[in-house]
């Protein structure tokens, strides 16, 4: 719908909002994007071209702002925006203000410049780069981006275990690989299976096959903590900061040889559960029974590497072991719709799809996506008769296995 002259005035009057830009003719065609991008991301908004920060109408001097404005949101802008734009005649006598208008996006919008991708978010009057919890939250909104596909700032060919990636595709998906020393068969390999994307190694990829994934990505680890008591103390049995690649090392055999995080935090695990019975099995051979079961253990700690919110920095997932109980904290609420009751019950839905799916590859996880009813609820009842405790608060959710 058409703006008249008098609604614009009033516009002009209240001054910039979360929704209203002034700008003088003479923008460029990058700042004139990066608003509109950021409108986009918000809730929508207008940008007032002719009209200064103070709000008097400087007019519209360029001889074809309506091409300007358009190829601006074309060249600058991905995906490309289509504006409302209308010239409002003699705001002031005979100055013109051009207003570009943009709705809510359906996608997320960012600033092409120099062959890389920026992101704006509208805060108050200003359009700023989003941190990346804001960014997280809004591409959950816009429901189209996977945060594991990130590229990660600084990250190289390089920076990539290549035994690791040798192993999973020629062992675990038996196929061929190129050559140690051919870098451009590594980069179609990699770009085709999601590890990397045009502006470098994706999170998923440093998270799975990273020589040092907590270089780039400082939450990328476990901190797994055994308390003598019930309570948090200062005085633990162990701590321990578990870091490293998420995939294991295999050698010809298909032996362990370096342990990722699962290996890690089992280890972990293992020395730190006391043994509550022994059995005697064929009158000489004793079999050891621990407090948790296995199986429902290996699977909480996979689940939590696989599903957690990695855009969440500077959180680590917490694996804390207590005289009665074993919690497992992953932050980042539930993706997709999913709440406690409905994993109980086996709903499916990744977050971060490829890290499940190269985990499936390794046999982490079965097929079915069942591991939370057929592995933890089922062998928890049959261990001690509990169930497990699913627990979401705020941005953290937590897995509880009662001893």
């Amino acid at each position: 719908m058409a703006t008249t002259r008098t609604e614009l005035l009033e516009i002009i009057r209240n001054g910039e909002n979360s929704g209203v830009e002034f700008n003088r003719d003479a923008i460029q065609n990058l700042a004139l994007a990066k608003e509109l991008v950021a409108f986009s991301n918000f809730e929508g908004g207008m940008v007032l071209l002719g009209v200064e920060d103070d709000g008097s109408v400087s007019g519209i001097t360029r001889p074809d702002p309506e091409m300007f404005v358009m190829n601006s949101c074309r060249d600058k802008i991905r995906p490309g925006l289509i504006p409302f734009y209308e010239r409002v005649k003699d705001v002031e006598p005979g100055r013109d203000v051009v207003v570009v208008r943009v709705s809510r996006g359906l996608d997320v919008h960012t600033l092409w410049h120099d062959n890389k991708n920026v992101y704006f978010i509208r805060v108050g009057t200003q359009s700023r780069e989003p941190t990346p919890k804001e960014l997280g939250r809004l591409f959950r909104q816009r429901g189209g981006f996977r945060a594991e596909l990130r590229p990660v700032s600084g990250a190289t060919f390089a920076d990539l275990d290549l035994r690791r990636l040798k192993n999973y595709f020629a062992r675990v998906r038996q196929q061929d690989v190129p050559a140690d020393d051919d870098e451009a068969a590594w980069a179609t390999l990699l770009f085709n299976t999601e590890i990397m994307v045009e502006d470098g190694i994706t999170v998923s990829g440093i998270l799975l096959f990273g020589r040092t994934p907590n270089r780039f990505l400082p939450q990328a680890g476990i901190d797994a903590v055994a308390y003598p008591g019930v309570d948090k103390e200062y005085a633990a049995r162990e701590r321990s900061a578990l870091r490293g690649p998420i995939t294991p090392l295999l050698n010809d055999a298909g032996e362990i040889v370096e342990a990722g995080l699962v290996e890690q935090a089992l280890a972990f695990v293992n020395r730190n559960i006391a043994i509550i019975n022994q059995l005697e099995v064929g009158g000489a051979r004793r079999e050891e029974i621990p407090a948790y079961p296995r199986e429902a253990v290996r699977e909480a700690i996979v689940n939590a590497l696989v599903h957690r919110d990695y855009l969440l920095s500077s959180t680590d997932i917490e694996l804390s072991i207590y005289e009665d109980r074993m919690e497992i904290v992953s932050p980042g609420r539930l993706p997709n719709g999913i709440t406690p009751v409905r994993m109980l019950t086996g709903c499916r839905a990744a977050r971060n799809q490829l890290i499940k799916d190269v985990m499936r590859d390794y046999r982490y996880l079965e097929h079915s996506g069942m591991g939370v009813p057929r592995k933890i609820v089922k062998s928890m009842k049959e261990h001690n008769g509990t169930a497990p405790m699913l627990i979401e608060e705020g941005e953290r959710f937590t897995m509880r296995l009662v001893r």
